[in-house]
């Protein structure tokens, strides 16, 4: 069980950030066991074929399994809330030499061939990382990157809105299997740590939620950083999944079929667009639809930069929870 003591103080600096490059190892951890993350199989289908002859070997060797710990440098806590990723990529670049030094020193054991190359000569390497991860990245992060922003951007919204009902500690409700709050202190469970941390105060917490951490849970902490927990959003296997979500029979005949299926499908907060892409109905019968079950009381509406998100309020929930979906 690793634990840590929150003040007053780190609770009004805990804040939300997305991340490129924790996605980035995130999913080579998929690639490297398919069958521990069974929801990302579709995308594991196609990266593999996709990436078939593009050159990672560095960047597979830094993400060894099982993982117990990926270099700090690898994965920082972002600063900034929306990083792209020639920005994170740009910051990688810039890692001090010592700093690479010290973090591959953590892995302990004998280094494999190119990440001793690394730890030998981090200036090279790190060109040689960036270089590799770009076109990772090209390959096969981008093509799907719109809807996993969207995915990470709903869970962001999901949050702020239990925290606005409930108050800070609502924040961490449903976070993670793993994850419990008690007081002033989160509880996460590790088999294979055990530590009590105290926040100093000034610097919090910072929440990523990433896709392919899916099923897991990763604390991050590298002072004088502010610490990092990356824990995967509501509704990922929406991400890859082609068949509708199951519609309660019983609530289609109370508000019909197409509201009922669009309901269900706003497991996770979604826009206009990306729910007349998963349907397949027009984005003004969609938007449609939607105004009439927000006037209903049952879908609230938020912009999030140039997206309207669309997320389902606690009277929806009760009511999909009371209705069984097969009727």
């Amino acid at each position: 069980m690793l634990t840590w003591e929150f003040s007053a103080q780190d609770l009004a600096r805990t804040r939300f950030a997305r991340s490129p490059l924790c996605e980035v190892t995130a999913s080579v951890e998929v690639l490297k066991d398919p069958s521990r993350h069974a929801v990302h199989l579709p995308w594991v289908r196609q990266a593999s074929a996709q990436l078939a002859g593009v050159g990672w070997e560095l960047l597979s060797q830094l993400v060894r399994l099982p993982t117990v710990y990926v270099p700090d440098f690898l994965t920082p806590v972002p600063t900034a809330s929306s990083p792209t990723i020639e920005q994170a990529l740009a910051d990688l670049a810039a890692t001090d030499p010592a700093a690479v030094r010290r973090d591959l020193a953590r892995i302990g054991g004998e280094l494999s061939p190119l990440v001793a190359e690394l730890a030998r000569d981090p200036e090279v390497g790190l060109a040689r990382l960036v270089a590799e991860i770009r076109v990772y990245w090209d390959t096969a992060i981008a093509p799907h990157w719109d809807r996993i922003e969207r995915l990470a951007e709903g869970e962001i919204l999901r949050r702020a809105r239990q925290m606005a009902v409930g108050g800070p500690a609502a924040l961490f409700a449903d976070l993670h299997p793993q994850v419990t709050w008690e007081r002033d202190t989160l509880r996460i469970g590790y088999r294979m740590v055990d530590a009590h941390r105290r926040l100093d105060g000034e610097r919090g917490l910072v929440l990523v939620p990433t896709v392919f951490a899916w099923p897991g849970v990763f604390s991050q902490q590298n002072p004088p950083w502010q610490p990092g927990l990356v824990y995967p959003p509501r509704g990922v296997a929406t991400l890859w999944e082609t068949a509708g979500s199951a519609v309660p029979e019983g609530l289609t005949r109370v508000i019909g079929r197409t509201r009922a299926w669009l309901l269900a499908e706003l497991d996770a907060p979604a826009s206009i667009g990306e729910l007349a892409e998963r349907t397949g109905l027009s984005a003004p019968n969609v938007s449609h639809h939607l105004t009439a079950l927000r006037g209903a009381g049952l879908l609230a509406r938020h912009r999030t930069g140039r997206t309207v998100m669309y997320l389902r309020t606690d009277a929806a929930e009760l009511l999909l929870r009371a209705v069984p979906a097969d009727g």
